[in-house]
């Protein structure tokens, strides 16, 4: 499934032929960073993952699946963001937690009109890279349906591509919102710009919380929270308090009836697992705090409680705290 990916843009002014580097190459990353240097684009992969980052330097970066089988050998890669210098765009692919760092070291090399966008699961991007730079520009998008995973360093696949959503922080369709939006479409992503990019968000973003920590917790595929109804009333308490969360803060959903919105989302996909459960599989530390865990910051704020996620995000933590 892959999460929710949230992306907020810092953009300039338009660009023909841009720079780009990528903070974190995993899969998602490794995606944009072979499409976005195969259509033409000078493109920087940065990742801490040295046996990846040599990889690409000497065989080039192999992405297959849903876009084909290509290997991009025109990227440059370094484990330092500073070896770029200054870019027209920079995107940051790290988990939610990395963020900051990712931002505060990107603060340091950009210019005044080069863009940033973050694409992550969860809630909380703009917040952690206002601590660093002004959000004054910022888009905010979402990247879903594209089934990611690293094969070996050097080497990603993807399962599908579904779509990149982009929408302007206050609303409204804009040139510079066009014009982003034609950068993912040249580089082969299926991109479309959106008036209320909100809505889209908190959309997804109710599948992912009825979804991620459930599914982590009892250790199951979405077949498994489906099939049993125990596990499967667990998890519809999660979504609902995600939905109410949204509601509570206005957000104009496009249905009335949440349960058959996320009933419908993830039976569209029985066999997957949320990259929650992938990275607990592999023994690496979740983005529990900006999916489920959340959903009780937000409620908080509201005057809402959230047990259901309070609870499976305390049961995450505790497993994550043995990793």
């Amino acid at each position: 499934m892959g999460g929710l990916h949230l992306v907020y843009i810092v953009l300039g002014k338009g660009f023909l032929d841009m720079k780009i580097a990528i903070s974190g190459t995993g899969a998602m990353g490794s995606v944009y960073a072979a499409l976005l240097g195969d259509a033409g684009n000078e493109v920087w992969a940065v990742d801490t993952w040295a046996e990846h980052i040599e990889a690409m330097r000497t065989k080039g970066l192999r992405v297959e699946g849903a876009s084909g089988d290509r290997t991009v050998k025109n990227l440059n890669a370094t484990t330092n963001i500073a070896d770029a210098g200054k870019c027209d765009l920079y995107i940051i692919a790290t988990k939610a937690d990395g963020v900051g760092a990712a931002a505060q070291a990107i603060s340091k090399t950009m210019g005044p009109d080069s863009l940033i966008l973050t694409i992550q699961n969860g809630l909380g991007a703009g917040e952690r890279i206002a601590q660093f730079i002004s959000t004054d520009n910022v888009l905010l998008g979402v990247a879903e349906g594209f089934g990611a995973s690293m094969k070996a360093a050097g080497h990603a696949h993807h399962n599908s591509m579904r779509q990149i959503r982009l929408g302007e922080m206050e609303g409204g369709m804009t040139d510079r919102l066009k014009a982003v939006e034609k950068v993912w479409q040249d580089a082969g992503f299926n991109a479309n710009a959106f008036a209320d990019i909100h809505q889209l968000i908190w959309e997804k973003y109710i599948c992912n919380v009825f979804l991620s920590a459930p599914c982590t917790v009892f250790d199951c595929p979405i077949r498994g929270i489906l099939e049993n109804p125990d596990r499967l009333a667990i998890a519809l308490g999660c979504m609902r308090e995600a939905y109410q969360a949204g509601k509570a803060k206005g957000i104009n959903f496009s249905f009335d009836d949440p349960d058959d919105y996320a009933m419908k989302f993830a039976q569209n996909m029985p066999d997957a697992s949320p990259s929650m459960r992938l990275d607990h599989l592999a023994r690496r530390k979740s983005e529990i705090d900006a999916i489920n865990g959340m959903v009780p910051v937000v409620s908080a704020e509201l005057g809402l409680a959230a047990p259901y996620n309070e609870t499976l995000a305390a049961v995450v933590r505790k497993i994550e705290a043995g990793f």
